[in-house]
């Protein structure tokens, strides 16, 4: 029997029980009725329970997964552009930077080479945890990170305690990599491309919807937008001001909408706005409400004011400044994200730095977005601009790997320039991917097809 990840409802429950304790309902009640049922917690690490539940468990399920999502949260997180906007004080004015050249370009280029740089570094070791990827870096010779992870000279129970978990993460180590392997982190770039390649500037969250449904088969999604695949094909709308909150693609039966699928999916959004992150962070708005709320809006935002700044700014410092900027302050990202900072700057030692992200945050699903972009955020102030710094601390830290480090590399790679990445990290000029059209695309065509959004907007 088929046990699909993500979708099950007896699966949810337990991941809507967790997001109500960080989001602050008062659930005691709907909980202990899950438990004395038979119900379990959240996996820690997976989308699904081995077994199918009795019939009776499915059904108490459902109807407590609708219990919960009539639940409101007391926090101030709002989700709407206009409130998140209003609420703030240091939104930024709608200036672009005018962007051309050689330059241009090269910045361009640094960007999606960061990106694809980040992503196949942290691949090998994704979904380990950080005492298996330091583990794994020093049994051969690569700690601190300063090169591809790699098999040769692994001691065999090494690789048996932490192993690598799919075809696409062998292809990611040193000894195997033949140009970028596909991979979500780099497929999600290609769609934002394609979505303003095709709708242009003015494109809406259906138009977001009606490209996953044509490109992305609902199998290579996963948390939040398979939650919200499974939405769409059952009819409901993405959100708007006629839907009910608990009857939208975002919220109904989505137990993930605060996880990081959203804000993987933001680069292109600042790349296409150089010096503009006020337009930035709301493309990325029109994309992640499609799956997320609240703090998985503003992951997405803040990230596309990121790389909005970093193709024209001068220091990761600025950048990070850009990204506060379009986010609520008094949100649980914004605090996450400011004291990553400050312990960042403070601390010499980066592992120290992660001890406290750690500590803080440990509680929180591996793929959560507030972990991660506070992992993001000390990477990219410890790091001070150097790519190899940058993008070796967001994959020891051991949560969403691949990601963290593809989004920093964008972000560090903009800010250097592809001539500015050190050689190591040279890719073969060539990407796979399932998305129609992109499939063997060389990196400097991204680019170029990028800088050509950008060029027009300016």
């Amino acid at each position: 029997m088929i046990r699909l990840t993500w979708v099950q409802p007896e699966d949810l429950v337990g991941h809507e029980l967790r997001q109500a304790a960080e989001d602050g309902r008062e659930v005691t009640e709907i909980a202990a009725r899950w438990h004395a049922a038979g119900g379990h917690d959240a996996p820690p690490r997976a989308g699904a329970s081995p077994e199918a539940p009795p019939v009776r468990l499915r059904r108490l399920a459902e109807d407590l997964l609708d219990e919960l999502a009539a639940v409101p949260s007391p926090l101030p997180e709002p989700s709407a552009l206009a409130e998140i906007i209003a609420a703030c004080p240091q939104w930024p004015s709608q200036r672009g930077t005018a962007v051309s050249g050689t330059q241009a370009m090269d910045r361009m280029l640094g960007a999606w080479l960061g990106r694809a740089a980040g992503c196949v570094l942290g691949k090998p070791v994704e979904k380990i945890p950080r005492e298996g990827i330091r583990a794994i870096a020093e049994a051969t010779g690569n700690w601190p990170i300063r090169g591809w992870f790699t098999a040769e000279g692994l001691p065999a129970e090494i690789g048996r305690s932490w192993p690598w978990n799919r075809r696409s993460a062998v292809n990611s180590l040193a000894e195997n990599i033949d140009g970028v392997p596909e991979d979500d982190d780099l497929n999600f770039a290609l769609l934002a491309l394609a979505l303003l390649e095709r709708r242009g500037r003015e494109f809406t969250t259906d138009d977001v919807a009606q490209l996953w449904l044509d490109e992305l088969p609902g199998g290579r999604v996963f948390t939040a937008e398979r939650a919200t695949y499974r939405n769409l094909l059952a009819g409901l709308e993405p959100p708007g001001s006629h839907d009910p909150p608990a009857l939208t693609t975002a919220t109904f039966r989505n137990p993930f909408r605060e996880w990081i699928g959203a804000l993987i999916r933001a680069d292109v959004y600042g790349w296409a706005n150089p010096g503009d992150p006020a337009t930035a962070a709301e493309f990325a708005w029109r994309d992640a409400r499609l799956s997320h709320t609240a703090n998985g809006i503003y992951g997405s935002m803040s990230v596309a004011a990121m790389c909005a700044t970093a193709l024209v700014a001068s220091s990761a410092e600025e950048v990070v400044a850009a990204g506060l900027a379009v986010i609520p302050p008094d949100s649980r990202l914004a605090a996450a994200m400011r004291q990553a900072a400050e312990d960042a700057r403070r601390e010499p030692d980066f592992e120290r730095v992660v001890d406290r992200l750690h500590a803080r945050h440990g509680d929180l699903h591996w793929v959560h977005t507030i972990n991660n972009a506070a992992l993001i955020t000390a990477a990219l102030v410890h790091g001070r601009g150097d790519f190899t710094a940058s993008i070796a601390g967001a994959v020891a830290g051991g949560w969403d790997t691949d990601s963290a480090g593809a989004t920093v590399g964008s972000i560090v790679g903009a800010l250097r320039g592809a001539s500015g990445i050190p050689q190591e990290w040279s890719l073969k000029n060539r990407l796979s991917s399932s998305i129609t059209g992109f499939d063997g695309i060389g990196l400097d065509e991204l680019a170029r097809r990028t800088l050509a959004l950008a060029t027009e907007e300016s």
